[in-house]
């Protein structure tokens, strides 16, 4: 389980992620990255999210977005319990103050989990590596 201050709840949380971060897509899913701006700069900003601020600097956050086209419930719920331990493990890897939503595709439910960790992890190394927040959002080509 993700830890409180880690969680992304709030609608408004995952709309600000998919529309304004980048986007990187692999087979079984889409990992959406927003980077929150350098704390001088987005000061006011986080005025209203501050249960989610700790000494000052925001923790990255993470949310989860299974849709019915993954599976029945049980299905579904397997395979966010198994993203949310993945991502648990990357946190650190993130900046701080940073939003990330991952989207599991209908291929999610059959595959393994290392499989699940492989995609992740090569999502969040292209994200990574990109551009900083305020370039155009990328599609899904490799």
């Amino acid at each position: 389980m993700l830890p409180t201050e880690n969680r992304l709840r709030r609608r408004q949380d995952f709309a600000t992620a998919v529309k304004r971060g980048r986007r990187a897509g692999r087979p079984l899913l889409v990992v959406h990255l927003h980077r929150e701006a350098a704390p001088d700069e987005g000061a006011d900003r986080n005025s209203d999210s501050s249960p989610h601020v700790a000494e000052g600097l925001p923790s990255a956050r993470a949310g989860f977005v299974v849709s019915k086209a993954v599976g029945p419930a049980v299905v579904r719920n397997a395979v966010k319990r198994r993203l949310r331990h993945l991502v648990r493990e990357r946190l650190s890897r993130l900046p701080a103050g940073s939003l990330i939503v991952v989207r599991a595709l209908p291929a999610a439910a059959t595959a393994s989990y290392p499989d699940l960790g492989h995609d992740l992890d090569a999502a969040l190394r292209r994200l990574l590596r990109s551009e900083p927040a305020g370039s155009a959002p990328t599609g899904t080509g490799r």
